[in-house]
């Protein structure tokens, strides 16, 4: 059947009965709804704090976020889900109770593992009063001081860990840079933690899809200084503004588990992954999936593993979290679920075979040798772009970040936005993924590149992640040939002998951005009319930059 058949019909059934179990709430928890809070400022946020019916003191969980924490299906019309659930489909089921919010740990869960759980609305939110900024220092400040009021109750033990998906993840970084003295643990379950290069400027190209949903929805619920998007379209450049809306990770000491996922390239992979190899705690793990964001965060599987960390740092548990490797690599042949799951000693595993797959453009080949001669082709920066295959000869994996080095050249515009693409085939047919937003049709990988903002951060770039300062823009004049290295985004894939990788660059999005068949909300800003020249050859020598290993059979 016609893949845009099948994503349409999956996004319809979704749109009228989620794949969503909710159960009813324990009666036996202690519940207080609205509790007042007061910040350094004087400024009083209310939280909703849930935990078990004991005289004994105990560990809480905590999270933070501007979208409601009394909006669950326990105080909605019928026990209804939020409605993200009914736009974006997820390949399993989820099942939670009704104390549920949005992103949030269930504090059903929690409380029945012996903790606290508290659920905060930030500053200009739900029912907390002020206004507030999102991604600020004042929001990092505030929640600060509510890890501290947690720490510091009578029914606390003093130990309190941060726990969420998104935005949920996200403020924990801010929160956890300020090393509130009551924050033993946090969990960062997938959340970006670069404004400009994860999300509003992947690349120095401008995010248009998400980004003015997720800003338009924040705007018309919550009471913020300003509207995010409306302070990111000028900034083109990363200046100090995103620097101040960025959360110092080496500033992070605190034991941390960051979920770093593979589906979720359009928003929040770059970010975790970012944090886990920048983060200032010397005891930090990272949980890799390609699963949906929502149904692996509340599945048994994740719990078990975030209840163990939690144990562990929060009880002081001898469950022997502490000799667990410090990665999980979950490896995928196609579509959510792995083939194998692996254990490793660091990100980017330390076995691999880096090499380069050099573009050859007479046959349209990724090839190991580099080209003997120049040459060079090009493509209409409006069209279909430019595909190379490669071929694998033997069984293998590709795990981990990928780079582009592409030696380019432009006629009628001296700028463009290059979209580059890694898609699997196995005997003639795409072989597909589970991606943002519950497209379920995505490919291996991808990344933008905006030719403009070419420079290199030599601080954070390595030879198998360029990472771009993105300051300042420098136009290609008429003629001139400059080296491009675009970063391509973290996967773990499976490849059988005679599977082929194609290589798309293009100027424009991949997909469509139709609500039915296409990967929405995901959209780019697309290149001006013109013409990209992409040159290989012994003095320009154009190349994808991957690491491989041969694998057992589990």
């Amino acid at each position: 059947m016609n893949r845009r058949i099948i994503m349409a019909r999956r996004r319809l059934a979704t749109a009228r009965k989620p794949h969503v179990k909710v159960l009813p709430a324990p009666t036996d928890v202690i519940v207080g709804w609205d509790v007042p809070v007061t910040v350094r400022d004087g400024t009083v946020l209310r939280v909703n704090v849930f935990r078990p019916d004991t005289a004994q003191p105990v560990p809480v969980i905590m999270c933070a976020h501007p979208y409601g924490k009394d909006a669950i299906p326990a105080k909605t019309r019928r026990g209804s889900v939020s409605g993200q659930f009914h736009v974006f489909p997820q390949p399993q089921p989820i099942t939670f109770s009704e104390w549920t919010s949005w992103e949030a740990p269930d504090p059903a869960t929690w409380v029945a593992r012996g903790y606290a759980v508290v659920n905060a609305d930030l500053r200009g939110s739900g029912t907390s009063d002020g206004i507030g900024e999102l991604l600020s220092a004042l929001e990092s400040r505030d929640y600060h001081d509510l890890i501290e009021w947690a720490g510091t109750q009578s029914w606390s033990t003093g130990r309190v860990g941060l726990l969420g998906v998104s935005y949920l993840a996200i403020s924990q970084y801010g929160a956890a840079a300020t090393r509130p003295p009551h924050l033993a643990a946090i969990c960062p379950w997938e959340g970006l933690s670069d404004l400009y290069r994860d999300l509003s400027y992947p690349g120095g190209v401008r995010e248009d899809g998400f980004s003015k949903l997720w800003s338009a929805i924040t705007a018309r619920t919550t009471r913020m200084k300003a509207k995010l998007r409306d302070e990111t379209v000028p900034r083109t450049d990363r200046e100090d503004w995103y620097d101040a809306h960025a959360p110092r990770l080496e500033d992070i000491y605190v034991p941390m588990l960051v979920c770093g996922s593979f589906s979720d390239h359009n928003l929040h992979t770059r970010g975790s992954f970012e944090a886990f190899r920048r983060t200032g705690s010397t005891q930090r793990w990272l949980y890799t999936h390609r699963d949906g964001k929502w149904s692996n965060f509340y599945s048994a599987d994740s719990v078990q593993t975030q209840a163990e960390f939690f144990d562990h740092f929060l009880k002081g548990l001898d469950n022997g979290w502490q000799d667990r490797p410090p990665v999980r690599l979950a490896i995928y042949d196609h579509g959510a679920m792995p083939v194998q799951v692996t254990e490793e000693t660091s990100w980017p595993p330390s076995d691999l075979t880096w090499q380069e797959l050099h573009l050859n453009f007479a046959n349209m080949q990724l090839q190991n040798e580099p080209n003997s001669v120049p040459e060079s082709t090009e493509f209409d920066l409006s069209g279909a772009g430019l595909q190379l295959w490669w071929t694998a000869n033997h069984d293998l994996d590709i795990v981990g970040h990928a780079a582009l080095r592409l030696w380019v050249e432009l006629q009628g515009t001296d700028d463009a936005h290059l979209f580059i693409g890694i898609r699997k085939y196995r005997d003639g047919k795409e072989i597909v993924f589970e991606g943002s937003y519950g497209f379920a049709f995505d490919m291996v990988t991808r990344g933008w590149q905006r030719i403009t903002h070419r420079e290199l951060d030599e601080a954070l770039s390595t030879p198998w992640q360029p990472v771009g300062t993105y300051r300042e823009a420098a136009p290609l004049a008429a003629g001139e040939v400059v080296p491009l290295d675009i970063a391509l985004l973290p996967h773990a894939t499976r490849m059988r002998a005679g599977d082929q990788l194609r290589l798309d660059i293009r100027g424009r999005w991949h997909y469509p951005r139709n609500p039915l068949t296409g990967q929405f909300p995901a959209a780019y800003q697309a290149s001006k009319p013109g013409t990209c020249i992409v040159h290989s050859g012994p003095e320009r020598d154009s190349y994808l930059y991957v690491g491989t290993r041969s694998f057992i059979e589990s």
